[in-house]
């Protein structure tokens, strides 16, 4: 019993139901008011030109008594015959009254010489209206006053009463008329509004079968579904969702090629190695302590890799944590610098430090520091022995900017877009003799959206590259904005390239 409901309740509050009892109501509704309000016209508009022809015959009835002095010798048969055809045509019934109220003509011959007491009458004889209408149901009855022109004073009454048969008659042949051609428009409506609802669920029930599909693995789904533009909208929308699932599948199978890559690599080597002590019983010490050393290398390698795994995969969350804390960007920079200075000194590179104000920000300080540790890393890594290496930090009202520059390898223009992948190296053989595992880029920029903030990368090969970091100096949630980075204009003061930190 209870299947048997919630399938009534669900075939209740489906789309296509719904469309459909909407457009009955709007259309079915208004379609009855508008008929009866036509037949109610119609009828009121039958009745009223009949009493406006009975008036007219009114009148000229009264004319014909006060010219014929009907009213003091009722028995010419001129007014008699006129007063009678016009009973008969209308199958009525016509009572002349003096101003006495005495009834001296009945067409009925059933009231002669009775007093008539109506309200209707009295008020003819107060002279307030002209005639006096009442619809009695079956009957029409029209009261008139029956005045003397030359004198204009009230003679008389005269009581008009007529049957509706007729007028009923037409009426109800109009009514059915107007009945069937409602029906009519009714079941075309019903029809359409059925169509329509069936036919504007089609789309959206092909949605939900692509929408099955994927959750069946079947990833290769695309709609092209045209009509609405909501309907395209979502169309659109299914489209680039598809393709972001399937960007993220791929990025998933290459991440995990690459993991596997990054690791195998070194285990390979640690095997090749162990396997040369093992099966060379007579190993020299020095070999053996060499072979060792480059086990741990390997080892320390595969840590890094981990390390970094670990980094991304906590960033990658959702619910990664920001411990954000107002921060003096100078002092930390300094800091970065400083644990940078001695590795630059063995290579001759200079550290060129220049802050054109003092900078304080909302930031993470630890996940910020890791993000431009790596930059300065690779800043002294791929750069030439007696190179040189600049930052500079500046602000304007709303962000702060870092721009690490140097005098390195380079970047080809062409590669400048995937440096940020996870795993990828622009000289992988350089990578290897440097200990580079791939991430830190990747981290970088993850660290930096974290942040809203944005991340750009400016290279030219041989010569050097700069990349340069904006982000808000008070901290949002809002989703980071994609645009081009531009650091506001330094002072004409520039400190110099040789000039120390």
């Amino acid at each position: 019993m209870k299947k048997v409901f919630k399938k009534i309740l669900h075939f209740i509050y489906s789309l296509r139901v719904q469309v459909l009892l909407v457009l009955l109501v709007i259309s079915l509704i208004p379609l009855y008011f508008i008929s009866t309000s036509i037949i109610n016209v119609y009828n009121n508009h039958i009745i009223n030109q009949r009493a406006e022809e009975l008036k007219r015959y009114g009148t000229i009835i009264s004319n014909l008594i006060i010219s014929k002095g009907y009213l003091l010798k009722p028995y010419d048969s001129s007014v008699d015959t006129e007063i009678s055809e016009i009973a008969e045509i209308y199958n009525g019934r016509i009572l002349v009254a003096d101003e006495n109220l005495k009834i001296i003509k009945d067409t009925y011959n059933l009231e002669n010489n009775k007093l008539v007491i109506s309200s209707e009458v009295i008020k003819c004889f107060s002279g307030n209206e002209e005639n006096f209408t009442v619809d009695l149901g079956n009957y029409i009855q029209i009261t008139m006053p029956i005045i003397d022109s030359s004198t204009q004073t009230i003679k008389g009454a005269l009581i008009m009463s007529f049957s509706k048969s007729n007028i009923n008659l037409i009426s109800e042949k109009v009514t059915d008329n107007i009945n069937f051609l409602v029906a009519i428009i009714a079941i075309i409506i019903i029809l359409i509004a059925v169509l329509y609802s069936f036919f504007i669920t089609i789309p959206l029930n092909r949605i939900a079968t692509s929408i099955n599909g994927i959750s069946e693995g079947n990833m290769d789904v695309k709609l092209d579904i045209h009509g609405y533009e909501e309907v395209k909208s979502i169309s659109n929308s299914f489209n680039t969702m598809i393709d972001v699932i399937q960007d993220q599948e791929a990025s998933r199978q290459e991440f995990v090629s690459n993991v596997s890559h990054e690791l195998k690599t070194p285990l390979a080597s640690v095997k090749v190695l162990a396997d040369s002590l093992i099966s060379d019983e007579d190993t020299p010490v020095e070999m053996y302590r060499e072979f060792m050393g480059d086990i741990n290398n390997e080892i320390e390698r595969m840590t890094d890799i981990v390390n970094d795994l670990l980094s991304m995969v906590r960033l990658e969350k959702k619910s990664a944590k920001m411990q954000v804390v107002n921060t003096n960007i100078n002092e930390m920079l300094e800091r970065l610098i400083k644990r940078f200075r001695p590795i630059a000194k063995d290579r001759k590179i200079d550290l060129i430090y220049e802050s054109f104000r003092p900078v304080t920000a909302d930031i993470d300080e630890v996940k910020l520091s890791i993000a431009i540790n790596n930059l300065f890393e690779n800043a002294i890594k791929y750069n030439y022995d007696g190179g040189w290496v600049k930052i500079s930090l500046n602000a304007d009202h709303k962000y702060f900017y870092v721009t690490v520059q140097d005098s390195g390898v380079g970047i080809p223009e062409e590669l400048q877009e995937k440096i940020f992948e996870r795993f990828y190296r622009v000289d992988k053989a350089r990578s290897r003799e440097t200990g580079g595992t791939g991430l830190g880029l990747a981290i970088t920029r993850k660290i930096i959206l974290l942040h809203n903030g944005v991340i750009k990368v400016h290279s030219i090969e041989k010569e050097g590259t700069t990349f340069t970091i904006r982000i808000p100096l008070s901290y949002s949630s809002a989703v980071s904005e994609v645009e081009t980075v531009e650091a506001p204009k330094t002072p004409e003061t520039e400190v110099k390239l040789d000039e120390k930190l």
